[in-house]
């Protein structure tokens, strides 16, 4: 009967646990969770927070005795694992009710201490304003000074002591998440972002839909902003200097040439580190930020121990290069692969895509693949398309519009990324488009699925469908595009033709600079006074008409390019 040994119970840790035993009932388990709980939802916690979730125990997916009656695993919660013993296959571990120090024998040890977030070194983080969010003791941390009242605040007796401001630092998927819920429980928030952007998978422009949303919805944003330090303002509450002086909204102030923005309680959610150095410890490989070196099969250096989750280096599915991707849907299945192989059913890990989805104040942001920056940066020959297509048939009401931006492989059409932001069926149409990387797709097999429709669900012609069909024009060079960052550079000197085919109430309420309107219904009795020795560059409002006028200019003569994403995205940038 062998013996397996698991640091860490939730999400990597507990899926091992019980695929492990559903293999093999005569295994010996043992899970250590140097918590109070396992198995909990942690992509739940910012919900309960913000009410959303009202039931605090519904966020326990299971509960060390559960797990227990239910795999047989004996769970040890309270127990820490301090050390790795591999020559002699033990760990040391620490019972945190008694104190007590002991060692365990393994035969197959299985690694899943996940991430911790990170906490820059800089005056005043260690305040107990400070919260970060990694567990249910953080949680119910956050939670309970929201709901309770802060000290009597000078001079003011008669005002509510609750809290009233947040500042959230890091604008990653916790962040928002975070920011959206304590606007939700009551609290006036402000986000700060280091980069000039949230949501790092995103593109630049596909982060400025979110940006507008957020700020519509009543959070400050202080983007290319680092939080150099954290002290007590002027009424007690917390201080925190930023790098910027440049800030907007009711909580910022300048004092003496500095950036200050004011709040009674701050989140850091600047990112997760690696927890490797029990790794580390070991002599097992890591790699410079201490992740967790494996295997396809999960492995270590170690052939007795194996790795999962967010403390492990992997590989990008997309690109075939080292990557850490904490998200839970790659640790479950990183979990089921060392289950297996342990079992000795060989099982290999393909990579992960970094597939993900947020919610956004009732706005949905997802990616899947790799994004612009990740091609550009490895230097692949990649192009990009976008579309700005309705949920479902227009003509049924409830129609929301989505803004899809696809990055594929120039020649092949291989898709590489996608990035989707709306309000319905934007979680569908990139499950589908995660499917086709996966299965290596290019635009050509994109514009040939056969998807479901009917009115309340789609169109006939699916976005994914005309997502295929765009690559395809521009593959086959039936089609030219240029893109919002081209517009500005543009010549305004008369030796190219600038071209808006939208309606004149359209062009009315926004414009280009130097773009003459034609709408597209009137384009043909107008192409004799075009000079055919000039470029045309065309837009409309989202660069589906532009794109038929591109049609007609070029059957007519004229070298013509169409504006990617059309006025609509171009002014989401510059707003």
């Amino acid at each position: 009967m062998s013996k397996v040994v698991i640091v860490g119970g939730v999400a990597g840790g507990a899926t091992a646990a019980a695929r492990l035993r559903r293999l093999d009932e005569n295994a010996e388990i043992i899970l250590f969770e140097r918590g109070e709980h396992i198995s909990f939802a942690n992509c739940g916690l910012p919900y309960y927070i913000g009410g959303t979730i009202s039931d605090r125990d519904d966020l326990f997916l299971q509960t060390p005795d559960s797990f227990r009656m239910r795999y047989n695993v004996d769970v040890r919660v309270l127990n820490e694992v301090l050390s790795i013993d591999r020559k002699n296959k033990t760990v040391c571990v620490k019972n945190k009710e008694n104190g007590s120090i002991y060692d365990e024998s393994y035969d197959t040890l299985i690694l899943a201490p996940g991430g911790e977030p990170v906490r820059p070194p800089i005056a005043g983080i260690d305040s107990k304003r400070v919260f970060t969010l990694r567990n249910v003791a953080d949680t119910d941390a956050i939670k309970k000074f929201i709901d309770s009242s802060l000290p009597n605040q000078p001079n003011q007796p008669n005002l509510s002591n609750r809290p009233k401001r947040a500042v959230v630092i890091g604008g990653g998927f916790i962040g928002i998440e975070m920011a959206e819920n304590l606007k939700e429980a009551g609290l006036d928030v402000s986000i700060v972002e280091l980069s000039e952007q949230v949501i790092a998978p995103l593109d630049f422009e596909m982060a400025c839909d979110v940006h507008n949303h957020l700020r519509q919805k009543g959070v400050s944003l202080y983007l290319n902003n680092a939080m150099r330090g954290i002290t007590e303002g002027r009424d007690g509450s917390l201080a925190i200097e930023l790098s910027n002086g440049s800030l907007e909204g009711d909580m910022a102030i300048l004092e003496a040439d500095m950036a200050i923005l004011e709040a009674d309680m701050a989140i850091l959610a600047i990112g997760v580190m690696p927890e490797g150095m029990l790794a580390k410890g070991a002599g097992l490989t890591v790699n410079g930020r201490g992740g967790i070196v494996v295997d396809k099969h999960m492995r270590t250096s170690d052939p007795n121990i194996y790795a999962v989750g967010d403390a492990t280096e992997t590989m990008d599915f997309v690109t075939g290069e080292a990557a850490m991707i904490p998200l839970a849907g790659p640790a479950n299945k990183q979990a089921r692969i060392a289950a297996d192989n342990i079992c000795g059913i060989p099982s290999e890990y393909a990579g992960a895509q970094g597939s993900a989805i947020i919610k956004v104040f009732g706005m949905t942001a997802a990616n899947t693949g790799i994004n612009e920056k990740t091609a550009k940066r490895l230097g692949l020959d990649y192009d990009k398309a976008y579309l700005w297509l309705p949920s479902h048939a227009g003509y049924y009401p409830g129609a929301m519009p989505m803004s899809i931006k696809v990055v594929y492989e120039k020649g092949s059409g291989r898709i590489l990324g996608a990035q989707i932001v709306g309000f319905d069926g934007v979680d569908k149409r990139c499950d589908v488009l995660a499917t086709a990387i996966s299965a290596g797709m290019t635009a050509y097999d994109l514009a040939r699925l056969e998807l479901c429709y009917a009115p309340p669900y789609s169109s006939a012609k699916d976005p994914v469908n005309i997502a295929g069909y765009a690559i395809e024009n521009v593959l086959t060079g039936k089609v030219k595009n240029f893109h919002w960052h081209d517009v500005d550079a543009l010549p305004r000197d008369g030796s190219v033709t600038l071209l808006d085919v939208r309606t004149p109430q359209e062009n009315m309420r926004g414009s280009i600079s130097g773009f003459v309107n034609i709408p597209l219904d009137e384009l043909r009795g107008h192409i004799g006074g075009l000079d055919k020795s000039k470029p045309i560059y065309v837009h409309c409002q989202s660069g589906l008409r532009s794109y038929v006028a591109s049609r007609i200019l070029t059957q007519n003569g004229f070298d013509v390019y169409n504006l990617g994403g059309g006025y609509r995205l171009y002014n989401s940038v510059n707003h």
